[in-house]
């Protein structure tokens, strides 16, 4: 299971580089690329993992029928302002769509985790 959260995010300093370990409180807010740099949309919510409280899953609100995404925080990093995800637009508009606002089930977050080829037993 997975948490919400329904956090507002803050900018990062200025000239802060790329960043691997994830604040989900800076996240909300922030534009979210693919790995070729083209802009998939902004985080709405963060997830978090019921039993670690780590950053799982963020929500990326798109242009592409204004729908939410659900996007693996690793490997992404935030680079700057912008969250990097390292997948191609066209996988990430594919995502299953699982809507937002509530629990991922562990059937949901296992259609995740094979949509984007993510092992599973990690």
């Amino acid at each position: 299971m997975w948490l919400l959260v329904g956090i507002t995010g803050s900018s990062p300093p200025v000239g802060e580089s790329v960043q691997t370990d994830i604040d989900p409180r800076t996240l909300i807010g922030r534009k979210a690329f693919d790995r070729e740099g083209a802009k998939i949309g902004t985080v709405d919510e963060v997830y978090l993992d019921d039993a670690t409280g780590e950053p799982e899953w963020a929500a990326v609100r798109t242009g592409l029928f204004s729908r939410d995404v659900f996007v693996p925080l690793e490997p992404s990093e935030v680079v700057g302002d912008t969250l990097r995800v390292p997948y191609d637009r066209a996988l990430i508009k594919d995502a299953p769509d699982l809507g937002v606002g509530r629990h991922l089930s562990p059937e949901q977050e296992l259609q995740l985790y094979h949509h984007y080829g993510l092992d599973v037993t990690g």
